[in-house]
């Protein structure tokens, strides 16, 4: 032991195996001297009953002086119940974003989520956050970063608000699994884009053109009759995309169609006698249990977007998508006078206010009936037409 200087460290002789030179005056400062001569500067002190060592820089690289000042500051933060070397080595080992993206969709998407949610969340890792932030230790990823990454993506505000989610939900488990302090979720602020939803449905002039080219295309055989079908049965329930393309004929039950496994859990949708009508005349293949039947034997249907846009070209509807098909369902049953509570029962929405976008076609008519029963009112009621002088009605005192 003696003070540690710049010249007792010089004098330290090299020994055949590693030794330590304690410092006299702060205790638990020391270097450490290699057989190879390296000489690192230490402090070593006791932690929930085990010796802790932290090297603090290489003789040469900080001086003395310099590792003195770190020796206090590390020891005293001992002192106040700190524990300095394990904390950097968990720093050491903690895993970077990349490593993040990977237990999440193991432990979390993989077990949670369905296959089209699987897919699209591999799909943000892979092409959007990895190439990014992915060397990004998780501890270190600040709300800069993932606003930049955000704001990369601004000219698709869709796939940027969706980043942003996988993001958030990433960094939520990130603290449920102790790699983040409670509270630090880095997108906290980060104000996603506005998202303009599509209002588009058809009308029934286009309607019509739809369903007869639907049979043009199958008579000039350049769509199966289960790809026709496909389209009609979506216009006729409803349904999502995945429900129809992967239905089987074990869910249809008399009128009921069940779902086993729908976006937003098990549910059933009535089927309309149209609707069965069609299916009536649908051909089942053996050994194919999926209605909407592909060219692979046993197999649903895979691609049905690539028939979709030759179907939509020719029926000159080239700007409504197959998810438009749904929206003109609950559309139609909106302007039939049908409740938002039902409009949601229909399409098998589990919250209000996804349904709500439908609100102002029931507000229609909701509107036209109320003026039917003003015409009823005005009929047995003798009213003076109003002075004109009077523009508008006042409301309140």
């Amino acid at each position: 032991m003696g003070k540690i200087t710049k010249r007792s460290v010089e004098a330290l002789a090299v020994k055949s195996s590693e030794y330590f030179f304690w410092d006299d005056q702060i205790p638990g400062f020391g270097v450490r001297v290699s057989p190879r001569g390296k000489k690192v500067y230490v402090i070593q002190y006791r932690n929930g009953g085990r010796t802790r060592r932290m090297g603090l820089g290489s003789h040469g690289t900080i001086t003395p002086n310099q590792a003195r000042d770190l020796a206090r500051e590390k020891l005293g933060s001992v002192a106040q119940g700190q524990d300095p070397s394990g904390t950097l080595q968990r720093e050491r080992r903690a895993p970077n974003v990349s490593a993040l993206c990977e237990r999440f969709m193991d432990e979390h998407v993989a077990l949670r989520c369905k296959p089209s949610t699987q897919s699209e969340y591999r799909r943000c890792c892979d092409i959007f956050i990895k190439p990014k932030i992915g060397g990004h230790r998780v501890q270190d990823v600040t709300r800069v970063d993932v606003g930049e990454l955000h704001h990369n993506l601004r000219t698709k505000p869709y796939q940027a608000n969706r980043v942003l989610g996988v993001i958030s939900k990433m960094f939520n488990l990130a603290e449920v699994w102790g790699l983040r302090p409670d509270g630090s979720n880095p997108t906290r602020h980060v104000q996603k884009y506005p998202e303009r939803k599509r209002e588009r449905f058809l009308s029934p002039e286009e309607i019509e053109t739809l369903w007869s080219t639907l049979d043009h295309v199958v008579t000039r055989g350049e769509v199966t009759l289960h790809v026709a079908a496909a389209f009609k049965l979506l216009l006729l329930t409803g349904c999502r995309l995945s429900e129809i393309q992967k239905m089987r004929w074990s869910y249809i039950r008399g009128n009921v169609l069940w779902l086993p496994d729908a976006k937003t859990g098990p549910r059933r949708v009535l089927l309309s006698a149209s609707a069965l009508r069609l299916l009536g005349e649908l051909e089942r293949l053996d050994g194919n249990p999926h209605v909407i039947a592909g060219t692979v034997e046993a197999q649903h249907i895979t691609d049905l977007q690539k028939p979709w846009r030759r179907i939509r070209k020719e029926a000159g509807l080239d700007d409504v998508r197959i998810h438009d098909l749904r929206h003109t369902y609950a559309s139609l049953a909106a302007m039939a006078g049908h409740s938002l509570h039902m409009i949601g029962k229909l399409l098998g929405h589990t919250q209000a206010q996804t349904t709500a976008r439908y609100a102002h076609l029931a507000d229609a008519v909701t509107r036209e009936a109320a003026n039917e029963v003003d015409g009823l009112i005005s009929g047995f009621v003798d009213q003076p037409s109003p002075p004109s002088n009077v523009t508008h009605l006042k409301v309140g005192p």
